[in-house]
């Protein structure tokens, strides 16, 4: 550390440069993504390099957010993100071994900061750029002359999403386990519409898509109140998450702090936990989620502290879903993508269903079409519901379920024809067809009510519902051959999938009769 400081004499000075002028950001991150060759070449492992450029990606960024004109500042004055001395503009003013030692003072120091936004973004941060030569280059030739910023200058981390975005694509990476398709998510939080004053949560948010896309809407929505006290609660904990992972959680941080969700010196909005493994201590108004497919965690043992669950089972999905539903306030609003699974299973799934049929508004499914997450194959869906108790007479909470199927003759892959926002207006306009009375909505073609009565009496309460049935007229459009060979190729490694779970608990000897999930479903995006 002492070395790091007494360097600041030795700094080398650089000449003043014009102000950069901002770039699509589309070319600021296949800019940013080909630095990650720069890092491979280096030593850097894949699964290492998004995270490094993260630390410098979030330094320039904090740089730039404090520059900013001060009419795009909503609390100002701000206190910047980073001090003064381990900021972006302390390693731009140094060369060669002293900005090496520099930056990894930066990573410590900042790290040392326990209890904080920031101390949590570099707590157990790591150099792993050990070359000062290739240091030097990211920082002054490839980061620092750009701007990483939205061209009115207003930030909202396009840039540093559009890095997590490519990681996702990045298959070898498993970043894909972090990433939920924005387009998805916007669509979702467009139907729930948060309101200024609601506490929200992702129980397993990954790298913050949910809350960022919340926190957005609201200040879309609500702008001449965010300076009053339920504005400054978005940054004090109204908007909070959990994530398991602590890297990940490290990525959430960030983003948050970029977004301009918290403070460097507020509490940390993300607690790093097994959110399965601990009973409820706080309720929220909304839930969005994508919980990570697959089984395990509260197993055995922990569900002594789970006596809120309706029914124990390995199935994360369905413990989700348990989950939810408590942490929800009554009249609070849950969304929650869920694999086809978790519509049919028997057993404990069976009681899940019919206990959110009683105490909840089922009111809304949305089934998704394969091709548009990262883990390929995977069948989903995005279940909405209203935490209303029973009503009176002891009727159940729900009346009717309107199923929207977006999946029937929609094909969408990562690279021809990706999912974007407009594919889903039709859904969302049919969500809100009714208004405030769902009972009042328009039907169409892909989108009908199913009422309680056949609900119920449906074998094992099964949720998997068909509406559309497949074209199959002389005139059906087919995919092009390259959409349909990817489908193949999604098709077979999800059956390879399955067959490696199968022989794994051949292995093992260890048989789960819920577990219907494949490893490939896991690593989907919380």
């Amino acid at each position: 550390m002492s070395t790091a400081v007494s360097t600041d004499k030795q700094a080398a000075q650089t000449p003043a440069i014009p102000a950069p002028t901002p770039v699509p950001t589309s070319t600021l991150v296949n800019r940013l993504w080909s630095y990650c060759e720069l890092l491979r070449h280096s030593g850097v492992s894949t699964l290492d390099y998004v995270e490094q450029l993260t630390y410098l990606l979030f330094l320039k960024m904090a740089d730039e957010r404090a520059k900013r004109p001060a009419k795009f500042r909503r609390n100002a004055p701000e206190a910047p993100l980073v001090p003064e001395g381990r900021d972006w503009t302390s390693l731009t003013t140094r060369s060669a071994e002293a900005l090496l030692d520099h930056y990894e003072f930066i990573l410590k120091d900042l790290g040392q900061s326990g209890g904080t936004m920031l101390g949590e973004v570099f707590t157990k941060a790591s150099n792993k750029i050990h070359e000062p030569a290739i240091l030097e280059r990211l920082i002054k030739d490839l980061i620092d002359p750009h701007t990483w910023t939205t061209e009115n200058q207003d930030l909202k981390g396009d840039a540093y999403e559009g890095l997590l975005q490519r990681g996702a694509e990045d298959r070898k990476t498993g970043a894909g386990q972090y990433f939920t398709p924005r387009p998805l998510i916007d669509a979702m939080v467009d139907c729930v519409q948060p309101k200024i004053g609601e506490t929200i949560t992702d129980p397993a948010c990954g790298t913050g898509g949910f809350l960022i896309a919340a926190h957005a809407h609201i200040a879309t929505h609500y702008e001449d109140e965010l300076y009053g006290d339920e504005g400054r609660k978005l940054q004090t904990g109204s908007i909070t998450g959990y994530e398991l992972v602590r890297e990940t959680a490290r990525l959430a941080l960030m983003n948050m702090l970029l977004h301009g969700i918290g403070t460097s010196e507020a509490k940390p909005l993300i607690t790093i936990q097994d959110s399965l493994a601990k009973p409820i201590h706080k309720h929220y108004d909304i839930v969005l989620a994508n919980p990570p497919f697959g089984v395990g965690s509260v197993t055995g043992e922990a569900y002594t502290a789970r006596t809120d669950f309706w029914a124990p089972t390995t199935n994360k999905q369905l413990n989700f879903v348990q989950h939810i539903y408590n942490l929800l306030k009554t009249n609070g609003r849950g969304a929650l993508v869920l694999p086809d699974n978790v519509l049919f299973e028997g057993g404990a799934g069976t009681a899940i269903r019919r206990n959110l049929l009683d105490l909840c508004n089922v009111h809304t499914l949305l089934r998704l079409p394969t091709g548009i997450f990262y883990a390929n194959g995977v069948k989903a869906n995005v279940l909405f519901f209203d935490k209303t108790g029973q009503r009176s007479g002891g009727r159940p909470g729900t009346r009717q379920l309107w199923v929207y199927d977006f999946r029937t003759d929609q094909r969408f892959t990562l690279k021809q024809r990706q999912l974007r926002r407009e594919h889903l207006d039709d859904f969302v306009a049919a969500y809100h067809s009714g208004g405030s009375d769902y009972s009042s909505r328009k039907p169409s073609e892909r989108f009908r009510a199913f009422d309680y009565d056949e609900l119920i009496a449906r074998d094992k309460v099964n949720l998997d519902l068909t509406v559309l049935q497949s074209a199959s007229s002389s005139d059906t459009v087919f995919a092009s051959p390259d959409v349909i060979a990817q489908e193949i190729v999604d098709e077979l490694e999800t059956a390879l999938a399955q067959f490696t779970a199968v022989a794994r608990a051949l292995k093992t000897g260890v048989r789960t009769d819920d577990d219907s999930t494949t490893e490939g479903e896991e690593v989907q995006e919380r």
